[in-house]
């Protein structure tokens, strides 16, 4: 059973992190990479290199024969599948089996047994592992479906039955709109698995997302890790993680403990699994599914346990016992893990993509970064949008948090917009602090309001020190007392906003005054791109700043991102807005709702678009008349591309 050679069946920072526990073990390593990530980070972590097909999913890292001759030309004997592709798909564990390659999973029996939530509803049930109430059985009849559902009750959950990771599922609070959850669930089942079967389950109402780590061997040893706490997801994805969960005592963790290594037993499992759960407001459990693979909040178990998973996983799929028995395993302190995403959360979560201008990971005292992204490196829309894990661990959780929020506000990150500053937000919220998040949480919350009026004059004050410099085709200083009007557009959500000022050179920095005649002093301690240290109004401070190639200033403070484009590189976003919705990101056309000469009332549907393996919404910012559309279903648009034409209705 012992194996020389890892391939590693992934990419991102999963494929890097594996490498790392790989080369202490001292295996030799091989990475796989589309014609997309040519010049991603993990094709750079390990010793030798495989190109295994296009940028999309199915040409390469979804295409077994690709992946199994790249082991076959690198001598890997063994491969590592990561988490999604291809970690839950038996036919590759088969596939690896039949080539000779040690695969470091479970077998290809226990991937089925809980690849199906069908059919893993009524095995869990049969063994007595609790369930929620709902319709599992085969017909996919809407009329049967519908029926099921009221028997079983509102709210309730559609569920896709393969696959995971929030797809193909939907939250329905009456009847009359689960036709329209049955069609979009199957619909983006479809597309995401190649299966639109169905099933329901009851809604618990105010439940917390828990999920227990289970390792089991192949000499009949099966334990746990403990819990841990994933309650605080949009759009059932996953934002925050930690371990232990603060609605779990000891009592509760032995209990669920039992039952996720029962749920493993049944099936004969081998290696690492997650076992995820609903815990109700009373207590009570009920199981939802099993993720038969290594699971992207793994390092909070890490930290709590003070283990290195994926060592054990290797261990384990070289043949050796569990290192550790059950009665041996301590948690320790707190550990949370946010997942840092390429997407707007004030552009209802569109994905980002471009160029990475610069990228700053926090220090490693504060915490620890499991990332594949680099500077000068491009995140694109193949691909799922998370760019880095950041994980920090405490003696207890408010310290864990403190240090989270810390490490947060010291990472930089320039060139495309991300979800950085709502984590920060969030894990601040009196909500988080005192553990009270269930899986709606983030859903259903109100963000308070923000007061920017402080970092925004400030961002914009620099951008337009930075811009008239540049004017200037000068260095940073010059002698002399020099004035520059400057006007910049700042690019947000909605049509970009003009702003005018007069920046002046004094004696130790510059006056930079806004068209409300209010001035903002910058005195200039450090100025090496890309941060700048200033004493502004009196207040020291760095600020974090990069220009594109289109000449825009990316300008971080604290925990905001402020974008200011120049009049001459804004004219075509600018006119976009005016005219109609443009696209919040790369992305394939899915769907058209609307036609020319049409009228729309303001927030109607008009099309929407595929990227990064979700669908997203466009919705007309006013009423109005579709004068023409300009894209077609099916057709590739680019950040900021006008979709449709829109005017006044008559």
């Amino acid at each position: 059973m012992a194996f020389s050679t890892l391939l590693i069946a992934n990419r991102g920072e999963i494929a890097c992190r594996i490498a790392r526990s790989a080369r202490k073990l001292g295996y030799r390593t091989v990475a796989v990479y589309s014609e997309a990530d040519r010049g991603a980070l993990h094709v750079e972590s390990a010793d030798v290199a495989v190109c295994i097909g296009a940028a999309a999913p199915s040409a390469s890292y979804l295409n077994i024969p690709a992946l199994i001759e790249a082991a076959r030309r690198t001598g890997a004997d063994a491969i590592h599948p990561g988490y999604g592709f291809l970690a839950e798909n038996a036919d590759f564990a088969r596939a690896c089996a039949a080539a000779g390659i040690r695969f470091v999973g479970p077998s290809p029996e226990a991937i089925d047994a809980m690849g199906n939530k069908r059919a893993a509803r009524r095995r869990m049930a049969a063994v007595g592992v609790p369930c929620v109430p709902g319709y599992d059985e085969g017909s996919q009849d809407e009329g049967v479906l519908i029926a099921a559902a009221g028997k079983i009750g509102y709210p309730l959950m559609v569920k896709a039955a393969a696959g995971g990771g929030g797809r193909g599922l939907r939250r329905v609070l009456e009847a009359a709109a689960l036709p329209a959850a049955l069609a979009a669930a199957r619909a983006e089942a479809q597309s995401a698995f190649g299966s639109g079967e169905l099933i329901l389950e009851r809604a618990v109402v105010d439940a917390r997302h828990v999920e227990v780590q289970v390792f089991g061997d192949a000499h009949g040893n099966i334990i746990h890790l403990g819990e841990r706490d994933c309650s605080a997801q949009r759009r059932n994805q996953k934002v925050l993680e930690e371990s232990p969960s603060p609605a779990v005592g000891a009592a509760l963790r032995a209990r669920m403990g039992e039952t996720a290594v029962a749920a493993a037993r049944a099936i004969g499992y081998v290696g690492a699994g997650t076992v995820e759960m609903l815990l109700a407001a009373d207590g009570s459990y009920y199981f939802l599914e099993m993720n038969t693979r290594l699971q992207v909040e793994h390092p909070v178990t890490e930290f709590v346990t003070g283990l290195d998973l994926v060592d054990w996983q290797l261990r384990v799929a070289a043949g050796e016992p569990l290192p550790l028995g059950q009665d041996q395993v301590q948690l320790r302190g707190h550990a949370i893990e946010a997942r840092l995403y390429a997407e707007d959360p004030d552009a209802n979560y569109a994905p980002q993509t471009g160029p990475i201008l610069c990228w700053r990971a926090p220090a490693a005292d504060l915490a620890r970064t499991d990332t594949g992204i680099g500077e000068g490196r491009s995140v694109g829309a193949d691909y799922d949008p998370m760019l880095a894990k950041i994980i920090a661990h405490g003696a207890n959780r408010d310290e864990a948090r403190r240090k989270l929020v810390r490490a947060l506000e010291a990472t930089v990150l320039l060139g495309l917009r991300s979800n950085r500053g709502q984590l920060i937000e969030l894990l601040q919220d009196e909500v988080f602090r005192s553990g009270g998040v269930t899986t709606r949480w983030l859903d259903t919350r109100t963000a308070p309001p923000r007061d920017d009026a402080a970092t925004a004059r400030q961002a914009a004050a620099l951008a337009a020190v930075l811009s008239s410099r540049v004017a200037a085709a000068s260095g940073w200083r010059s002698s002399g007392s020099l004035s520059w009007p400057v006007k910049l557009l700042l690019i947000g959500v909605g049509e970009p906003e003009a702003i005018r000022c007069a920046v002046e050179e004094t004696p130790d920095g510059y006056s930079v005054t806004g068209a409300d005649g209010i001035a903002t002093r910058l005195v200039a301690v450090n100025n090496a791109a890309p941060r700048y240290v200033f004493e502004i109004d009196g207040l020291r401070r760095a600020i974090h700043a990069v220009r594109d190639a289109d000449g825009a200033w990316h300008v971080q403070d604290g925990a905001r991102l402020w974008v200011f484009e120049l009049p001459a590189a804004s004219s075509a976003s600018a006119a976009a807005h005016a005219t109609g919705p443009v696209a919040p990101m790369s992305g394939r056309v899915a769907e058209i709702f609307v036609a020319a000469g049409e009228a729309v009332e303001k927030g109607g549907l008009l099309m929407t678009l595929e990227a990064m393996k979700m669908y997203h919404e466009i919705r007309a910012g006013r009423a109005g008349r579709v004068a023409e559309l300009l894209v077609a279903v099916g057709q590739q648009v680019d950040p900021r591309q006008a979709l449709l034409k829109l005017e006044d209705a008559a």
